[in-house]
């Protein structure tokens, strides 16, 4: 078991590795990047400066000069392999660098947006959890009934709707678009939030991230109903739960005492990789939308402009996170079921 989990966890660095390496070569076969993105932008400048000047030359000289600078500055006039030795060297020891736009650094600037994609990640989360373990027991309990019949329809209609397209939903009913204008479309706070009273800050927080929330909730509460169901009705079917009705154990015993333990393994053990994907994965066009200042946002917008150390700065760390999150969903099954052995047959 010992060598299992050491191997587990030595596999983190080498997938790490992978990651970042085949996306540090995609990128260097991407067309565009921050040299290209700046320069258009200093040549549309120049051009609406010296329009009518006659000076193509100068101008000519100036934006070639101008292109040896910033690949100078952004560390492109050295080849892609001493760049790619020198960002490992660097992200081993959590070194991510600076912007290229913004005069801060990387850890600085996740560190600004995470306080929203945490809130957004939490509460979706809990919201899931909440809402999905109990309707899904009460599925399985009433399995084939119209209540399961008629639940599982509506589920099916949320687990197919991509989360950005009911962010745009929920804003074109309930966000002033269209129809009602019950909850307000940007920001996680009001103008006024400073002056609020603390049960005023509250509401008013709560008030602006229903929609967001609900955004990215509504396809996970699906999935993990579904799951919950089918694991229920798996282990209703077992014969220990006929031997504790045969003993004379109530049905909620049954389903409470001897049931939920095992049902619950598969829900329980994907909790941390449910928690990152609604972190830093589910919520990105979700804060888009609603113009939440979040590490979504951030990213999208890194993407945009080829603010390449936010770009892979934030695939590292992340990365590096789902990766021990993977090993600790493993952790978790050992824990939640002493059965599960994941270092072969024990003799």
């Amino acid at each position: 078991m010992k060598n299992y989990w050491l191997k587990r966890l030595l596999l983190i660095p080498i997938t790490l590795f992978g990651i970042i390496a085949i996306n540090f070569i995609l990128i260097q076969m991407t067309p565009g990047g921050p040299v290209e993105h700046m320069m258009m932008k200093i040549q549309g400048t120049q051009a609406a400066t010296e329009a009518g000047t006659g000076e193509d030359a100068r101008q000519r000289i100036f934006v070639a000069q101008m292109r040896e600078e910033l690949n100078a500055q952004f560390g492109f006039d050295k080849p892609a392999l001493v760049r790619f030795g020198k960002m490992i060297k660097d992200y081993v020891l959590f070194d991510f660098g600076k912007s290229f736009y913004q005069d801060k650094t990387v850890l600085q600037l996740i560190k600004e947006k995470m306080p929203v994609s945490l809130s957004l990640g939490i509460f979706s989360t809990l919201l899931i959890y909440l809402l999905a373990i109990p309707l899904g027991v009460r599925k399985a309990v009433k399995a084939g009934s119209k209540f399961d019949r008629g639940t599982t329809f509506f589920l099916i209609v949320g687990y197919a709707l991509p989360s950005f397209l009911l962010a745009i939903s929920l804003v074109i009913f309930f966000a002033g678009g269209h129809y009602l204008n019950w909850f307000p479309l940007r920001g996680l706070v009001s103008d006024n939030w400073a002056d609020l009273s603390w049960w005023g800050k509250i509401t008013d927080y709560l008030w602006h991230i229903t929609l967001p929330v609900l955004s990215i909730s509504i396809g996970g509460i699906a999935g993990l109903c579904f799951l919950t169901r089918n694991s229920f009705l798996d282990e209703l079917g077992k014969a220990y739960v006929m031997t504790a009705k045969a003993k004379g154990c109530s049905e909620n015993r049954v389903l409470w005492g001897h049931v939920f333990r095992n049902a619950m393994l598969l829900v329980l053990a994907g909790f941390p990789a449910m928690l990152i994907g609604m972190l830093f994965t589910g919520s990105m066009l979700v804060e888009v939308i609603f113009s939440l200042d979040g590490l979504g946002l951030l990213g999208y917008e890194a993407l945009q402009n080829r603010d390449y150390p936010i770009v892979f700065g934030t695939l590292y760390l992340f990365g590096l996170l789902g990766l021990i999150l993977n090993v600790l969903s493993d952790f978790i099954y050992t824990l939640v079921d002493p059965r599960i052995h994941f270092g072969g047959r024990r003799r």
